[in-house]
């Protein structure tokens, strides 16, 4: 089984995994504003998720020797570990409604906010949580610091939200002629984006509609997805440290790959059953659809299998991470609004033509996550293996 030992790798690991966890909901969101139902983005997701997942049990899982002390993944498969099971099948539960939940969020809230306020969350509960579980190997003053940062993102978020949502409507409510001719400034047929127009645009598209509708939906979404989030990682802390004693002193603790394997196989069926369900019974004023619908719907599905690659490489490179250097200290991946908002403005044409008082509020709220982050890694410890 290979371990990460160092600090240097377990930092490693967190960069790329806040690359991973950053890049797959903007796939997500592409398809969504491309007019597919979520519903089957999501089962596609679901599927190349859990595939990633036993492709990191059977590598990194299965290298090198196994011992008494540090079995390999087969090995502990057939051990009396069910205790450390359920708490990483608890996590795999948790993030897996967070997911769902986002899918929806990001539609109301874009994904910027979304994932500012899902990540502020996340890290003011479950970099707490995971403070105190793993015996405070983090260095208090500076992780905290971090935690601090955080919290002020997720209210600038929340500002830059109401903003944006102000500039947006503006956008809307100007006359007819004015909003054609800011169409013809764009090349072709294609609105520019941050006009009214292009704004019209993906509404008629995408299949959760959105113009109307109360912002409270989406912050509300968001909110509960968050809590959601923070309480993933403890859970999985739990599973690979025990540090409630619920093993029996001759069981060794669940690997990583072992934890995350029943992780993700609980992610892949609360997903399935859950999406399923909404395939018949949809949410939102979605329009209604069948397996065999969406068996047959190819349209964007090797992008969707790619997101699920992207999420659960990166699940699986935070968690080897936060084994080696502390899981408060991996929390620094939720520095996921870094890369949306990237691809944000980049794929989806956020913040276009917005008013100085939006930049602001959101140059601030960078700002606060490009610390927090910083402060964050720079708080990591190192676990005794």
């Amino acid at each position: 089984m290979y371990v990460v030992d160092s600090k240097g790798g377990a930092v490693a690991c967190m960069l790329l995994a806040l690359l991973f966890l950053g890049t797959w909901p903007a796939i997500l969101t592409l398809l969504e504003r491309r007019g597919r139902l979520p519903q089957h983005t999501y089962l596609d997701y679901t599927v190349t998720n859990l595939l990633a997942a036993i492709i990191i049990a059977f590598t990194f899982g299965e290298f090198g020797h196994s011992n008494d002390d540090m079995p390999n993944f087969l090995d502990q498969l057939s051990q009396n570990n069910w205790p450390s099971v359920l708490f990483a099948m608890a996590s795999g539960i948790v993030l897996s409604l967070g997911n769902l939940l986002t899918q929806y969020a990001w539609a109301f809230v874009g994904l910027s906010v979304t994932n500012v306020i899902c990540s502020s969350i996340n890290v003011l509960i479950g970099t707490t949580l995971n403070y105190f579980l793993d015996d405070k190997i983090n260095k208090a003053e500076i992780l905290f610091s971090g935690v601090a940062c955080f919290l002020i993102a997720v209210c600038l978020g929340s500002l830059v939200h109401a903003s944006n949502a102000k500039d947006i409507q503006a956008k809307l409510d100007k006359p007819k002629g004015l909003i054609g001719n800011e169409s013809n400034t764009s090349s072709g047929n294609k609105a520019k984006a941050g006009t009214a127009e292009f704004l019209i645009e993906i509404e008629s598209q995408r299949e959760i509609k959105v113009f109307g509708k109360s912002t409270l939906i989406g912050l509300t979404i968001c909110f509960v997805a968050g809590v959601c989030f923070s309480l993933f990682s403890p859970a999985f802390n739990l599973a690979t440290n025990d540090q409630w004693h619920t093993l029996d002193d001759s069981v060794p603790h669940l690997s990583v790959y072992t934890a995350f394997f029943y992780f993700s196989c609980s992610c892949f069926v609360i997903a399935i059953i859950l999406n399923i369900t909404l395939l018949y019974r949809p949410a939102f004023n979605l329009p209604r659809s069948s397996i065999r619908a969406y068996l047959n719907d190819w349209d964007g599905r090797g992008w969707a299998f790619l997101a699920g690659f992207l999420c659960g490489f990166g699940n699986g490179l935070q968690f080897m991470g936060g084994q080696a250097a502390g899981y408060a200290a991996a929390d620094a991946v939720q520095a996921i609004p870094l890369v949306c908002t990237f691809w944000g403005v980049l794929l989806f044409g956020e913040y276009h033509n917005s008013s100085r008082r939006t930049y602001v509020l959101l140059a601030g709220m960078l700002s606060m996550f490009v610390v927090a982050v910083g402060l964050l890694v720079a708080s990591s410890g190192h676990r005794k293996q």
